[in-house]
């Protein structure tokens, strides 16, 4: 089994909140303000896995774990999840569901901090699928990488201290030959 078969958890977040996102008038970007946040159409929680490159923002009913809505993402930043201008605590992401439909919903975190770590799964994510493919590219043209130099250029030297007396006190000891006191 190849690990892009392994499907991972990075990160659960027990409160979400969904909400329908009107359609964006113009290219200024989505409002929270203008979801009704009193009136969510569902609430459950937030599961982000990875399965190789892709990352999956699953919507799942708290108690059963029945999934309500999955976004696939395959890059970020895209358009699969964007936040929103006027808060950090909401997000549109592009759900799709197992015929390809799409449709953009708003997803909305009580704590600050939920929608942090929100982010930051999602980021961290993309910086280990960015690093994963340099060290493929690295260990397919070894050649290619940065040469390091460490001779000595011409006309360049080196001076080295290296402390006699320790030496020939060493050589007496090994002889055992009794030194006059000022000799050390």
């Amino acid at each position: 089994m190849a690990d892009s078969d392994y499907e991972s958890v990075l990160c659960v977040k027990p409160e979400v909140h969904v909400y329908r996102v009107p359609p964006r008038a113009s290219n200024r970007g989505y409002r929270a303000a203008e979801w009704q946040l009193d009136q969510p159409s569902w609430s459950g929680r937030l599961r982000i896995t990875s399965k190789g490159k892709m990352a999956f923002i699953k919507l799942e009913d708290k108690n059963s774990g029945e999934l309500f809505a999955q976004a696939p993402v395959d890059q970020f930043p895209s358009i699969a999840v964007e936040g929103v201008t006027d808060s950090s605590r909401y997000f549109v992401i592009r759900v799709e569901d197992e015929s390809g439909r799409r449709a953009f919903i708003g997803v909305g975190f009580v704590d600050r901090g939920d929608a942090f770590d929100f982010n930051v799964a999602i980021q961290d994510h993309f910086k280990w699928v960015k690093q994963q493919s340099e060290l493929a590219k690295q260990a397919q043209n070894p050649d290619q990488g940065p040469k390091l130099d460490l001779g000595f250029k011409e006309g360049q030297t080196i001076k080295l201290n290296i402390a006699v007396r320790c030496f020939f006190w060493l050589v007496c000891c090994f002889h055992q030959v009794k030194l006059p006191r000022h000799s050390l």
